[in-house]
C-alpha cells in the first residue's frame, strides 16, 4: 500500500486507502484503467511486477482491494467477477476432494447450491449446522474438515453466530473460519479481528451500494493463502473489469453513511413490524427479543439494513403483500439505496427446496434503503392491508 492509514478512522480509510491522487495528472479520483495489456520494460519487464495483462492485474482493481483490505483490516485482498466467484474461488483453493466444511443452517441459496450441487460432484463433502449453536458446530466436526462456512448475520433469516467462538472451534480441529460479511459491511463488523481466516464478500450489495455493478471480494491476513488466491483467480479468469472496480470504489466513499442511514430504517420498520397483528415473527437482530441481540451487540457498531419477517395466511398473503408494495421495489439481490422486498422460497433460496435450508413459504426479506423511514412504513403498512 503506498500510504499507511491504518491509524485513521473508517470514513477516512474508505475515502483514501489506496486511492492516492494519480501521480502524472493529479486527479484526484482514480482512473479507470481501460485497458487490456500493459507495455513492457524489456522481454518479461513487467510495469511494477504485475501490469502485463488485466487479467493478471489492473491498476483500478488494485486500488480497490486496497481500500477493501484496509477496512476489513486485512493484509491482502482480491476481487473477483461476483460474489460467487470469490466464493468458489475460496472453496477451491482450500478444499480437496474428500474434504469436508460445515456449513451454517441458514445461507445464501447461491452458496448452497455451489455447495451441494456443484463442490459434492468433485467429492467434497458438507454438514449442516445450527452455528449459533457451538456444542452442535462441534459435533458437526470430523477429522478431514477444512473449513466452517458462516454468515453473520445469516441470509435470510437475519441469525447471529458468535464469531469469535466459532473461529476458536475451527482452529481446534484445525481448520479455518470463513466469514460472509455481505450483510454487515466491515462498516459494522470485522470478522478477522474476532479471529476469522477468511473474509468473504458479494461486493454488488452494500459496498457497490447503488445496484449498478457486481463484483466480489477475499480478504485475508494468509500470506500463503493469498497467492493461492491470485494464481487461481489468474488462472481460471473470473476477474472484475476496471469499471466494475471503479464503481465499487466510488460505493466504498460513502458506505459508513449509507450503513447508518439503512440502519435506521431498518430498526423503524422492523419495530414497526413487530406490532402489527398481520405480522406473525420479525427477523432482526436490533430487536431485544431476537436471540442473538446480546452477540449482534458486541461484535457489531449496529444491526444492519436486512429484515426479515412472516405473515399470518401462509405463503399466499405473503406472495400477495410482496406484489403490493410501492416504494419497496419486488426485486432479487439487496445492499442499494433503494428499498427491495423479496419471496426467498421463490426468489433467492428456491434451491433449497427439500433441503435442511429450505426456508419458510410465508417468509418476506426486506433490504430496506435510505429513502424517508416514514414512507416505508406507510408503504408497507398498506400492503399488509
Amino acid at each position: 500500500m503506498a500510504d499507511d492509514y491504518t491509524d485513521l478512522g473508517f470514513e477516512t480509510r474508505a475515502i483514501h486507502a489506496g486511492q492516492q491522487p494519480d501521480p502524472r495528472t493529479g486527479a484526484v479520483i482514480v482512473p479507470i484503467y481501460q485497458t487490456s495489456t500493459y507495455a513492457q520494460d524489456g522481454v518479461g519487464g513487467t510495469r511494477e511486477g504485475d501490469y502485463e495483462y488485466s487479467r493478471t492485474a489492473n491498476p483500478t482493481r488494485t486500488a480497490l482491494e486496497e481500500a477493501l483490505a484496509s477496512l476489513e483490516g486485512a493484509r491482502h485482498g482480491l476481487t473477483f467477477a461476483s460474489g460467487m466467484a470469490a466464493s468458489d474461488a475460496v472453496l477451491r483453493t482450500v478444499l480437496r476432494p474428500g474434504d469436508h466444511l460445515v456449513l451454517g443452517n441458514d445461507a445464501y441459496g447461491g452458496t448452497f447450491r455451489l455447495i451441494d450441487k456443484v463442490l459434492s460432484l468433485w467429492g467434497v463433502e458438507h454438514t449442516v449446522a445450527d452455528l449459533g449453536r457451538i456444542d452442535d458446530v462441534r459435533a458437526a466436526m470430523r477429522p478431514e474438515t477444512k473449513l466452517i462456512w458462516c454468515e453473520s448475520p445469516t441470509n435470510p433469516l437475519l441469525g447471529i453466530a458468535d464469531l469469535a467462538a466459532l473461529a476458536g472451534v475451527a482452529h481446534e480441529a484445525g481448520a479455518r473460519l470463513v466469514v460472509d460479511n455481505t450483510f454487515a459491511t466491515p462498516y459494522l463488523q470485522t470478522p478477522l479481528a474476532l479471529g476469522a481466516d477468511i473474509v468473504v464478500h458479494s461486493t454488488t450489495k452494500y459496498l457497490g451500494g447503488h445496484s449498478d455493478v457486481v463484483g466480489g471480494a477475499v480478504l485475508t491476513d494468509e500470506d500463503e493463502l493469498r497467492e493461492q488466491l491470485f494464481y487461481l483467480r489468474n488462472a481460471a479468469g473470473a476477474v472484475p473489469g476496471p469499471f466494475d472496480a471503479w464503481l465499487t470504489l466510488r460505493g466504498l466513499k460513502t458506505l459508513a453513511l449509507r450503513m447508518d442511514r439503512h440502519s435506521d430504517n431498518a430498526d423503524l420498520v422492523a419495530r414497526a413490524l413487530a406490532r402489527h397483528p398481520k405480522v406473525t415473527q420479525v427477523y432482526y437482530p436490533g430487536l431485544p427479543e431476537h436471540p442473538g441481540h446480546e452477540i449482534a451487540a458486541k461484535q457489531m457498531r449496529r444491526f444492519g439494513g436486512m429484515v426479515s419477517f412472516r405473515v399470518a395466511g401462509g405463503e399466499a398473503a405473503a406472495l400477495a403483500v410482496a406484489s403490493r408494495t410501492k416504494l419497496f421495489i419486488l426485486a432479487e439481490s439487496l445492499g442499494g439505496i433503494e428499498s427491495l422486498i423479496e419471496h426467498p422460497g421463490r426468489m433467492t433460496h428456491a434451491s433449497t427446496a427439500g433441503s435442511t435450508l429450505q426456508v419458510p413459504a410465508d417468509l418476506i426479506r426486506l433490504s430496506v434503503g435510505i429513502e424517508d423511514g416514514r414512507d416505508l412504513l406507510a408503504d408497507l403498512t398498506q400492503a399488509l392491508g
